[in-house]
């Protein structure tokens, strides 16, 4: 049965509860100036034509047409962000479980420690760098030089100028960056659970660590699960610092090319905004539906 409250007019519930809304005004403001607004904005843009000299002309789907149709390299971007993202976002994120699993068992110092180191690549770009170095196209390379050391190559492989090893040296790079949010709400979750529980589950017939896991912490840790996946979806789909580093811009025959990176290229390099934002349109919406799609998943979780 309905509350009262519940049947009383939309309007009279909130000027009944208006501290509260006063309450929620300033952040609810600054969401919508800074988010919904531009969102909006961009949605608009997607279905004119604006190169920021005239003004906005309605061209109706005529950028989404022109995308999925005559732009090949706008589908050679989008096979590749499916295929950082079906890979990286999946294993980034167990491995971040897994790793803030296996560190909560830590004494504190060395819990610490191994949060900073695993934490640490994703504060700075000049990570990049570094594989860069590691990848490097020739002997110099440290991956180079410890295959030719072995003698299981005779010369140097083009890591990052070859199309067929470009993408896999992007994706071990982003998968090593995914350390970030997420990895420090799992650890945070873990360290949140009350050991009773562990002890009321052990009386109850938990007989090991994997029935506690399955059982007790992930469904204790819904929030930090979700939270965690939403930071992971975003990351694998809007990689692009790392490629323009690593592979440069343009790639060798677009092998790395990114979504975002296309969107880049129209938005701040061409300057026509209609269609950058249309590109912004389609990534929004790949966005929310890999975030649906984990959502179900993770209400399954200790069911």
């Amino acid at each position: 049965m309905r509350t009262q409250y519940a049947r009383e007019p939309f309007l009279r519930r909130i000027w009944k509860s208006k501290v509260f809304y006063l309450f929620l005004l300033p952040y609810a403001l600054v969401f919508f100036v800074f988010t919904v607004l531009p969102v909006l904005i961009s949605l608009w843009n997607s279905f004119t034509y604006n190169n920021l000299l005239e003004p906005a002309r309605f061209v109706g789907f005529d950028n989404y047409v022109r995308m999925f149709t005559q732009d090949a390299s706008f589908v050679q971007a989008l096979k590749n962000t499916f295929v950082i993202a079906l890979v990286t976002g999946p294993v980034g994120y167990l491995l971040s479980l897994f790793l803030a699993w296996l560190i909560n068992e830590m004494v504190r110092p060395l819990r610490t420690l191994f949060v900073l180191v695993f934490y640490a690549p994703t504060m700075s770009s000049a990570i990049y760098s570094i594989w860069g170095i590691l990848f490097s196209s020739d002997e110099y390379g440290y991956i180079n030089g410890f295959l030719m050391s072995l003698n299981l190559i005779d010369e140097p492989i083009s890591w990052l100028l070859d199309e067929k090893y470009i993408l896999g040296v992007v994706i071990i790079c982003v998968i090593w960056t995914s350390m970030g949010a997420g990895f420090l709400s799992f650890v945070a979750g873990l360290r949140n659970i009350d050991r009773q529980y562990y002890e009321a589950a052990s009386v109850d017939g938990i007989r090991n660590r994997w029935q506690e896991l399955w059982f007790i912490t992930l469904p204790m840790m819904k929030p930090q699960l979700m939270f965690g996946a939403i930071m992971s979806i975003t990351s694998s789909f809007s990689v692009h610092e790392v490629t323009m580093v690593l592979a440069g811009f343009p790639s060798t025959n677009n092998a790395a090319l990114t979504v975002v990176n296309h969107l880049y290229d129209y938005g701040y390099l061409r300057f026509e905004l209609g269609y950058a934002s249309a590109i912004a349109t389609v990534l929004f919406l790949m966005m929310l539906g890999a975030n649906k799609l984990v959502n179900m998943l993770l209400r399954r979780v200790g069911r």
